[in-house]
């Protein structure tokens, strides 16, 4: 059988029709992805085919492959019958199939559709994994290519549709600097950790990420915390844990979302590893959890360490100006995707002062409006909206308050850490603000003394009490102590 290297192009004559050499399939493959980036234009080029590659061509067949399933989904519902097109015009080939690169598939070069056909699970693994008992070495392939793969991306979540106002300035801005960087780049916030509440757009930022760093040709994996500890788990169990590893450590950009979900000591030690090796090689790491590093109680005091070193960041509540530019962001894109529906400009400022502090909210009321719109054919206008959206209003209802809210705010006021309110330490800088943080747990949240107790580092309900009942005296005769607590509850529930 002839070498496609060994031939020269000008004098081949394939003895299958349609066959062609490597470096004729090279060259038809570069025009495909010409003429589809002149077609769909730069940017969406980018997003959605930066990381395709040409596997194989055959007789009448082209094997595509990308790094991840939802890539896969996505270009298979919206362009393979436009890449079918593009390669029957380029060599006659009719069939176009795409498969999710692995650990094996990424090593084994472009065939030629002269050499013997053979499907992905025929390939051999010995071409890229070491010596190992041939039950495992499938297993390990596996799990290498599970976490290479990451969880899925949303489309929708792209620096472009990202709504950018006073609380995400610092955050957008962190998050961009990281997801431009060249590919070798020394990082610049190493790790970036972004925190905040629920709806405040971190998953957004994170993905963000991922898309624009992929499609400048970097090696990104997103993972959520459970799909981390998923993978971790499948691969002590397939006796695949090296695989699993050096997938995670050959990675340009690891980016981690709910790390707040990270349990479990082992779990734990693999994370810290992990982060470790990728920014010891200079590799990125960014992080998004529902707070701050020091709050983490559940991880290792050395992740904690590590995550705090670098950038960290807050998403801080959507202010009611940019709540209203998401609003209207979002509203125009429903009207392009629902002829008809239409948002007015009172409805929009009602709803950005009156439902909820964070995005899903606004998505919730926004997808109110368009049921009773389309369900009933009433128009959408104020008097609709506040009816429609009534029970999603709530002025009136007090936020919440937990203690960690308190320990932050506390903390934050008094100059001290939150492991010095939580310790056995007696210095007056620290006891003071512990019993002022004991008091208005007790005045703002519904826990029990001994449940106080407990939060505060384990302390008996005596102690407690003792703090409530001497900070309830000194207000009484202290003006400003008086003012300043009150300047804490205001703080505390903002």
């Amino acid at each position: 059988m002839l070498k496609p290297e060994a031939v020269d192009v000008a004098k081949f004559r394939p003895a299958i029709p349609g066959a062609v050499t490597t470096d004729v399939c090279v060259h038809q493959w570069d025009r495909v992805r010409q003429r589809l980036r002149e077609e769909i234009g730069e940017e969406s080029y980018t997003s959605w085919f930066a990381r395709i590659e040409l596997d194989r061509v055959g007789a009448g067949a082209v094997q595509l492959s990308v790094p991840t399933r939802f890539l896969k989904a996505w270009i298979q519902d919206h362009y393979l019958d436009r890449l079918s097109e593009l390669w029957r015009e380029e060599n006659g080939i009719t069939k176009v199939d795409l498969a999710v690169r692995t650990a094996v598939t990424r090593s084994l070069p472009l065939k030629a559709a002269n050499a013997p056909r053979e499907t992905l699970s025929e390939r051999p693994a010995v071409a890229t994994a070491p010596a190992r008992p041939a039950a495992a070495a499938p297993s390990a392939t596996q799990a290498s290519a599970d976490v290479g793969a990451g969880s899925p991306l949303d489309p929708r979540f792209t620096f472009e549709t990202f709504v950018v106002g006073k609380s995400n300035t610092l955050a957008h801005a962190a998050a961009r600097q990281v997801s431009e960087a060249v590919p070798g780049a020394a990082p610049l916030f190493n790790p970036l950790y972004l925190h905040a509440a629920v709806g405040l757009g971190k998953t957004h930022l994170l993905q963000a990420v991922a898309w624009a760093g992929a499609a400048r040709g970097r090696r990104v994996v997103y993972l959520t915390a459970e799909r981390f500890m998923y993978g971790f788990v499948a691969a002590l169990k397939s006796h695949a844990a090296i695989a699993f590893k050096d997938a995670l450590r050959s990675i340009d950009t690891l980016v981690i979302d709910d790390l707040q979900f990270l349990t479990g000591k082992n779990m734990q030690q693999e994370f810290c590893h992990t982060l470790n090796a990728l920014m010891d090689a200079g590799r990125q790491v960014v992080v998004a959890a529902d707070r701050p590093p020091a709050e983490l109680d559940a991880l290792d005091e050395r992740v904690r360490s590590r995550l705090a070193g670098g950038l960290v960041v807050e998403l801080a509540t959507l202010e009611e100006d940019l709540r209203h530019q998401i609003l209207k962001a979002r509203s125009q894109v429903l009207a392009e995707q629902h002829r008809g529906f239409t948002v007015p400009t009172p409805v929009l400022e009602f709803l950005s002062r009156h439902v909820g502090t964070s995005g899903r909210d606004l998505d919730g009321a926004l997808n109110k409006l368009l049921a009773v719109n389309k369900l009933t054919g009433e128009p959408v206008t104020l008097e609709m909206a506040e009816g429609a959206v009534k029970d999603l209003v709530r002025p009136c209802d007090p936020k919440r308050v937990r203690v960690d809210d308190i320990l932050r705010v506390v903390a934050k006021h008094y100059n001290v850490s939150r492991a010095d309110l939580l310790s056995q330490r007696r210095t007056a800088n620290v006891v003071k603000p512990r019993q002022i943080a004991m008091y208005l747990a007790k005045t703002l949240t519904l826990r029990s003394l001994p449940e106080i107790g407990r939060r505060f580092g384990g302390r008996d309900h005596t102690t407690v009490l003792h703090a409530v009942r001497k900070i309830d005296g000194l207000i009484a005769t202290d003006r400003a102590l008086a003012d300043e607590i009150e300047t804490l509850k205001r703080l505390v529930a903002e």
